[in-house]
């Protein structure tokens, strides 16, 4: 059995004369607690869609517990939960009828989905809108029950694209509390987030990416060097606060 949840070996994407990601080689090992940072543009969501199976890579080779993600992938995406940017939903379908729809599609058992759905709805605080169509739904509700679609299959490896973006306090702490737990079980999580305190918090393992490179990676720690992530961050992707005389015109 492999102790790599997800290795990316080579992995490229070119849309054009640019180059989105370039030959990177990266590993979560089973069981970590991933984070995956980076500027906009840095080339975070393009890796991430390679690695799951979502956007064809140029070149380079992703594998999920071994697998091969376009080798194999039927067998790869029966491993991985995915909360990617930009979801498209159905629309015209309530929370429920979507999620019941997808456990199905996964080959789950009638009473086993509607078992699923159960928990996940009230969990994550969408039983309220049980008759409401996803159209409907405001975007932190999007985001929660695009989670709810992650979870549902029971995944070995989730990824998770901005999985807090737009999500209220309360439901915050009700994701960690389900994502921690989730890697306390046994799994394994990569997120991607531009807010360092919530990787820091979460975290055991981090990488950096910066104009289509990993510019740094490892466990926390020690790509910290005893300091915060977000010094470490500005440090490594060059940026900098802005010179006092720009926008001077603000202060007046």
């Amino acid at each position: 059995m492999t102790t790599n949840a997800l290795r990316l070996a080579g992995l490229t994407k070119h849309f054009g004369e640019k180059v989105a990601v370039d030959a990177i080689d990266l590993t979560v090992p089973a069981g970590s607690f991933f984070g995956l940072v980076g500027p906009n543009g840095a080339g975070k969501t393009t890796a991430l869609s390679m690695a799951v199976g979502l956007l064809r890579p140029d070149a380079g080779t992703a594998q999920i517990f071994g697998t091969d993600v376009w080798q194999q992938p039927t067998q790869a995406k029966r491993l991985v939960g995915v909360l990617p940017d930009a979801l498209a939903m159905t629309e015209r379908l309530t929370g429920r009828e979507m999620l019941t729809y997808l456990g199905r599609l996964h080959g789950l058992p009638a009473d086993t989905v509607a078992s699923r759905v159960d928990e996940l709805l009230t969990v994550l605080d969408l039983d309220h809108a049980e008759r409401t169509l996803i159209l409907g739904y405001s975007a932190g509700m999007r985001k929660k029950i695009a989670l709810a679609s992650a979870l549902l299959g029971g995944p070995r490896l989730l990824v998770l694209d901005e999985p807090f973006e737009a999500v209220d306090p309360v439901s915050a702490l009700t994701i960690r509390s389900i994502l921690r737990r989730f890697v306390v079980g046994g799994g394994s999580v990569v997120l991607s987030s531009h807010v360092m305190p919530l990787v820091e918090q979460l975290c055991d393992t981090v990488a950096v990416m910066h104009e289509g490179h990993v510019v740094a990676a490892g466990p926390i720690d020690e790509v910290r060097g005893g300091r915060s992530l977000d010094e470490v961050f500005i440090e490594l992707v060059g940026a900098g606060a802005a010179d006092e005389k720009e926008l001077s015109w603000l202060a007046s």
